[in-house]
């Protein structure tokens, strides 16, 4: 005696399985580009958090220095540190730039303007598609630091 089936439903035992094999292939297909696109926008907050601690911490230590060549070189140290916490690796002159509201640059109550701008690669994007995907994004960051009041002047 067979047991009562809906209509359109088979006793075939070949289709055993098989729903649970196509969710198994949609389940993959919807996942990868999720993973894909968990990794690529915390590449990119690694970039946003790498040049905003990178110009905060470039204009202070340039604002607190004792003369410009000592400010050049905090600054490019801090940018070097901030940036290579995040894991870039660049080197800080090609991502940094500093402006002076005042020459010389550390005039008591001057305003120095630091922004570093860094080009955040995509992962896993070969280089033949940069045509039609862009292979890198720009983020960039600016800071304003200003020398202390009660500064002495260097000679």
């Amino acid at each position: 005696m067979r047991a009562w089936l809906p209509p359109g439903a088979h006793d075939d035992p070949g289709d055993r399985g098989s729903a649970m094999v196509e969710f198994t292939v949609l389940a993959v297909l919807m996942l990868v580009p999720l993973v894909y696109l968990v990794v690529v926008l915390g590449r990119l907050q690694a970039g946003s958090f790498a040049v905003e601690a990178a110009a905060r911490s470039a204009a202070r230590s340039y604002a607190s220095a004792p003369t410009e060549a000592v400010a050049g070189d905090r600054a490019r140290a801090a940018v070097g540190l901030a940036l290579g916490d995040q894991g870039f690796d660049v080197d800080p002159d090609a991502v940094m730039r500093v402006e002076c509201e005042t020459r010389p640059c550390l005039q008591p109550e001057s305003r120095i303007s630091v922004q570093v701008r860094l080009e955040v690669a995509m992962p896993g994007v070969p280089a033949v598609v940069d045509a039609v995907v862009p292979l890198s994004v720009a983020v960039e960051a600016e800071s304003v630091a200003v020398v202390d009041r009660f500064t002495a002047v260097a000679p």
